[in-house]
């Protein structure tokens, strides 16, 4: 059987602009795209934490530093200066589930990362990172 777990977050990412003529998506900076290991177009779900609005999108690389942008229909979803949770998640088999441990940053307003959150020291030789 496999469960659905997290695999990668950003935690109050703060949206840089919204761009409603666009085709669609969430850009993201590719620095913070590799902080947590996501993925050129893998889906995500967005938590607004001004409105409490979700959506899932995916995700489209962004050159820029520190750039969070909504595109399309997601920019209904959100304003320039929101903070965001970004979650992408993976499915494991669930013997896996109790070693496997996301990759998490908090991040300023703007978008610099200031906590990566990890796991105990002492659950860090037995667990592996991502999916």
């Amino acid at each position: 059987m496999k469960v659905t777990m997290l695999k990668s977050k950003l935690h109050r990412a703060c949206i840089t602009d919204a761009n409603v003529e666009y085709e669609g998506s969430m850009g993201v900076s590719v620095e913070l795209m590799e902080a947590v290991g996501l993925l050129p177009w893998e889906k995500i779900l967005v938590a607004n934490l001004n409105n409490g609005n979700r959506l899932e999108t995916y995700v489209i690389p962004v050159e820029e530093p520190g750039q969070i942008i909504l595109n399309g229909a997601a920019a209904h979803k959100g304003s320039t200066g929101d903070r965001i949770i970004v979650m992408s998640f993976c499915e494991i088999e669930h013997a896996e589930a109790a070693s496997h441990f996301p990759q998490k940053v908090i991040l300023n307003e703007r978008n610099e990362i200031v906590e990566r959150l990890a796991m105990p020291l002492r659950d860090r030789e037995s667990a592996r990172p991502g999916c």
